[in-house]
């Protein structure tokens, strides 16, 4: 069941309240309906004669799923979402911007602990590459 504040930003993207689901990180990821359109003409982009680039596409839209918000604000995730993100009985939803994730409790934990140790790290390397951020 997604919370209140995103389904309501959802209704707001999509009337329908239709979500693209697929897999990235290791979690299942969200991306209401006009996000994912947006994120699929991107690839238009991409130079496809690099392998990479293909194995991505491959693995990000084959993994992808549309679903929709139940009267109850519920979605079912499929079984291969599920298998792919470990998800056993406890999950976690993040909202990530544009986006939303859903996690197993587990493995959510271990990127936070991991984020954690490596944060000063993270931060150098995007300031050097950068990308500025402003707090």
């Amino acid at each position: 069941m997604l919370p209140p504040d995103f389904r309501e930003l959802i209704q707001a993207r999509s009337s329908e309240g239709r979500i693209m689901l697929t897999n990235f990180d290791g979690c299942v990821v969200g991306y209401p309906l006009p996000e994912w359109e947006e994120i699929e003409q991107s690839f238009n982009k991409i130079n496809m004669t690099n392998r990479n680039a293909r194995d991505f596409h491959r693995f990000f839209i084959s993994g992808a799923m549309e679903v929709s918000l139940d009267k109850q604000g519920r979605i079912l995730v499929p079984p291969y979402l599920r298998s792919y993100a470990g998800m056993n009985k406890d999950v976690v939803l993040a909202g990530v911007g544009r986006k939303f994730e859903i996690w197993d409790l587990e493995s959510f934990e271990l990127q936070r602990r991991k984020m954690e140790q490596d944060f000063d790290s993270v931060m150098d390397s995007l300031a050097e590459n950068g990308f500025e951020l402003r707090f």
